[in-house]
């Protein structure tokens, strides 16, 4: 005979198929560990959007201040090397660089500030503000090249691909849509001056990236789905691991159950050794049985030692006669208190009268009063 292990050919293995729901403790964990449901594509969308509009806005400044750059620097190299005699030292040419490199730093700020500010906005919009350093650190399980490989026939790769050639495919689609009436303009810039060139050149561009931006934000909103609901098949958990994490949160509820268990039996000990301390046993008479004793020194009112149903009440009797304890038969204050007087609470209000008759009546036979 052949012994075999039919969780082998469950669908995720031992595990079994994963087809439960994510506990939010699995939730929070992945949290920590950087993998939320979250689209780059979103903030690329947004970032382009944004960039060309406001090249849009700012390309007629952004031309005029990079024109005076140039002329500034030009007009330096020549003085430099009218007063150097016909060289340039090597020290004023990385002066002249640096400055020149910090004024255009200052032209392009904006929109380097503008594309930092909308991928945190982008971000933190998706998954929330909590940072975390566990997917930068170094692991060697991503220097698994077996991994690697099958990441190029997964689902998440063909998915890449298909968004890859709708780029493409939009791009294309809006450029030839766009510049087909724009040939004739673009045949002619040679009519024109430099100035007037660079501003239809600018101004095609622009409106042509924002086009394309605005188009892009469709395929980005899609991929947003499609990543909301691969993170939640993703995080799916096997009957087997809800069970485990249960274990690991709850406890062993078989662990549990006999804990549970030892505790009534400890509790069953106690009550028994304070039957016999008893001053009555009220009962149903056959189904339920309970124990009161009134001492003032100890309470204002009588307490219930002991109580029982069926054949807890059998032995709570049995004890009773033992110890010689009367035993009254009053089936509805059994009930009501069995029902609602737990084990060492003293008796309510409302039953104080009935109680309080019944030791009367025992304290009468055992001739205390």
């Amino acid at each position: 005979m052949i012994r075999y292990n039919l969780q082998f050919f469950a669908k995720e293995g031992m595990g079994g198929e994963k087809t439960e729901p994510a506990t939010q403790k699995k939730l929070n964990d992945a949290r920590k560990k950087g993998q939320v449901a979250k689209s780059r594509e979103i903030t690329n969308g947004l970032e382009l959007l944004a960039l060309f509009l406001i090249l849009k806005l700012w390309v007629g400044h952004m031309g005029v201040q990079f024109l005076d750059i140039f002329n500034n620097v030009y007009s330096r190299i020549t003085d430099i090397v009218v007063f150097w005699q016909g060289t340039m030292p090597e020290r004023d040419v990385s002066i002249l660089f640096r400055q020149m490199l910090l004024q255009v730093l200052y032209i392009v700020a904006p929109i380097l500030a503008v594309g930092f500010l909308i991928a945190f906005v982008t971000d933190v919009a998706q998954v929330k503000w909590r940072p975390t350093l566990d997917p930068i650190r170094p692991k060697l399980s991503k220097l698994n090249p077996l991994k690697g490989f099958k990441k190029f026939f997964s689902l998440n790769a063909l998915v890449e691909l298909v968004k890859s050639i709708a780029k493409i495919a939009l791009i294309l689609y809006v450029c030839y849509n766009y510049l087909k009436d724009k040939w004739p303009v673009l045949l002619n810039l040679y009519d024109v001056t430099l100035m007037q060139a660079l501003q239809l050149i600018a101004g095609i561009v622009t409106d042509l990236g924002i086009r394309i931006a605005a188009l892009y934000m469709l395929i980005a909103f899609a991929d947003f789905a499609y990543q909301k609901i691969k993170f939640k098949n993703d995080m799916k958990m096997s009957k087997q691991e809800v069970k485990e994490e249960y274990k690991q949160q709850e406890g062993d509820p078989q662990v549990k159950s006999k804990i549970r268990q030892k505790m009534r039996e400890s509790s069953m000990r106690r009550m028994m050794q304070d039957l016999p301390q008893a001053d009555v046993v009220i009962t149903n008479p056959t189904h339920y049985a309970v124990a009161i004793k009134y001492d003032p020194k100890v309470a204002d009112a009588p307490l219930v030692i002991a109580k029982g149903e069926d054949y807890l009440a059998a032995r709570i009797k049995e004890v009773a006669r033992e110890n010689k304890i009367e035993i009254v038969e009053n089936k509805p204050l059994a009930r009501m208190l069995y029902a609602n007087v737990d084990i060492g609470q003293a008796v309510p209000p409302e039953l104080y009268q009935a109680v309080a008759e019944v030791l009367a009546f025992v304290y009468q036979l055992q001739g205390k009063i």
